[in-house]
């Protein structure tokens, strides 16, 4: 008797020190897209220049960079994963959610080249820089005159090409190739790209946002971009030769930063080294959140392949407590059927088995709680309804063990030596069923993705906390309330119907 007074207070103490730790430490679950709201888009890569499809290597490192930008913007339990050929990111909780697709789909591959000439639409680039691009024939430079009208970014391109001014879009800038690195033995054929920076931040310099990069020391790194500019500078093949007129429309000496064929800034370099962390972007248009946004993306890197929004969708947070209010409201209602149904059917027993459950409530609660703070678990709609759903569990595990408590009674035996004999046998299959529904919730969790998981994960969870309460608090308490004589006397109080008693003393 000792031992099983011990259990059922044992476990009524830890039940009752999670609810109060969970309370003053401030814990509370983690809610899921849609549950709070937020976004959620399908990305799609774009096929290979010879049309081949994108490995699965590549899409990997994609997930990766993609996982350390939305982790960048402070967002907590983000999903982010592949769904065979696509990337699905759901990212929950931000306020705003179009500017999270915008990064987390943003290429942002990063040039260094030299400026060989910019213009307005009615200004042309300057004949110098023609030369330097080398148009063979009047319809190239007609073709190279109607890209400088309305050019098409391209973030790969190794040659000459025209792109706009992020600040002032009507500028147009003629850039030359990305020059090759310096360590050619390590690096043939690498151009001069985002792979020389260490990382990249925002601050405030002279009432004004920029964006200062660091640069790797040696090559990759600072000594490419000093090389570039010192080319540049000193009027090189690379640049257009310093002195050129400036009726021309030449800028002599500017490396531009180039990000997805949109010039972000071009400023004017000097012969002088430059140090690691002493270059910036910076530009007119530049705010702090477009500050922020672009050292963030300079600071995990360029995804390794062009990705296309398949598909978007933006979650309000009033959509998403409209959800977490229904499923309260079907979880209570849920909750209060089986409640009346013990009752009515078990009387004292199904008090027990209610208060059996508010043990396992109370843990289970502590652990969602927990997990989403100290883990980034989130509680989604998917798994509220497996709460629900781990309700039935529940109340199948106080059934069998009523039901054969009642067939021993039945058989002849007395209440007490049923109570005792009824509970390891009735133990033995509650665990069979709990692992039938273990084995179940494993193997969603396993060959899943998105929100079944969750489904799988709750419903293991309360799974494993309902075998818990039924060894420690059920079963002991039934065990302390039979060796009551009013158990015995009253058994109708107990959901022991008095004809069955009857019976069992009269075969006895």
């Amino acid at each position: 008797m000792r031992r099983q007074l011990t259990f059922a207070i044992g476990i009524i103490i830890v039940a009752l020190a999670g609810v109060v730790y969970t309370i003053t430490s401030g814990n509370e679950p983690l809610l899921g897209l849609d549950l709070q709201g937020g976004a959620s888009v399908v990305l799609e890569p774009e096929p290979n220049e010879d049309g081949s499809e994108v490995s699965d290597d590549v899409l990997d490192q994609a997930v990766d960079i993609i996982r350390n930008r939305v982790d960048g913007l402070g967002v907590r339990e983000p999903e982010i994963s592949r769904q065979g050929s696509t990337v699905l990111v759901q990212i929950p909780g931000v306020e705003d959610q179009q500017r999270a697709i915008d990064l987390v789909g943003q290429t942002a591959e990063l040039r260094f080249r030299p400026v060989l000439g910019d213009g307005s639409v009615d200004n042309p680039f300057p004949a110098m820089s023609k030369a330097l691009c080398a148009p063979e024939s009047a319809e190239d430079e007609d073709a190279l005159l109607e890209l400088f009208n309305d050019p098409t970014p391209d973030a790969d391109s190794d040659e000459c090409m025209v792109a706009v001014d992020r600040a002032v879009p009507e500028v147009r800038y003629l850039l030359g190739p990305a020059p090759l690195l310096v360590d050619q033995a390590e690096n043939p054929g690498a151009r001069l790209t985002g792979e020389v920076l260490e990382t990249a931040a925002a601050r405030l310099q002279l009432a004004e946002w920029v964006v200062n990069i660091s640069f790797r020391s040696g090559s990759p790194g600072i000594d490419d971009f000093n090389s570039l500019a010192s080319e540049c500078s000193r009027g090189t093949q690379v640049c257009p030769p310093t002195g050129t007129s400036p009726a021309t429309g030449a800028f002599v000496g500017r490396v531009a930063v180039e990000i997805d064929g949109v010039v972000e800034s071009a400023p004017t370099v000097g012969i002088d080294n430059f140090e690691r962390g002493q270059v910036v972007i910076s530009g007119g248009a530049m705010t702090e959140r477009t500050a922020k946004d672009l050292a963030l993306v300079l600071r995990f890197g360029s995804l390794p392949v062009e990705l296309t929004p398949q598909e978007s969708r933006i979650v309000s947070s009033t959509l998403g407590e409209d959800a977490l209010d229904a499923g309260i409201v079907a979880g209570l209602i849920g909750l209060a059927l089986v409640s009346v149904y013990l009752l009515v059917y078990y009387r004292l027993l199904g008090v027990v088995a209610i208060a059996s459950l508010a043990v396992s409530g109370a843990m289970l609660w502590t652990m969602i709680a927990w997990l989403g703070d100290s883990q980034g678990l989130a509680l989604t709609l998917a798994g509220v309804t497996g709460l629900i759903v781990s309700i039935g569990v529940s109340v199948d595990s106080n059934v069998v063990y009523f039901e054969h408590l009642k067939e021993d009674v039945r058989a002849g035996r007395t209440v007490r030596s049923a109570v005792e004999r009824a509970f390891p046998i009735a133990f033995s299959t509650i665990v069979k069923a709990d692992v039938a529904s273990l084995i179940a919730a494993v193997v969603l969790y396993l060959l899943t993705v998105g929100q079944v998981r969750g489904f799988a994960l709750f419903l293991g969870l309360a799974t494993v906390l309902d075998l818990i309460a039924t060894y420690f608090f059920m079963g002991p308490v039934i065990r302390l309330m039979a060796r009551r004589e009013s158990m015995g006397e009253h058994p109708k109080r107990f959901g022991i119907p008095f004809a069955d008693v009857e019976t069992a003393q009269a075969g006895s």
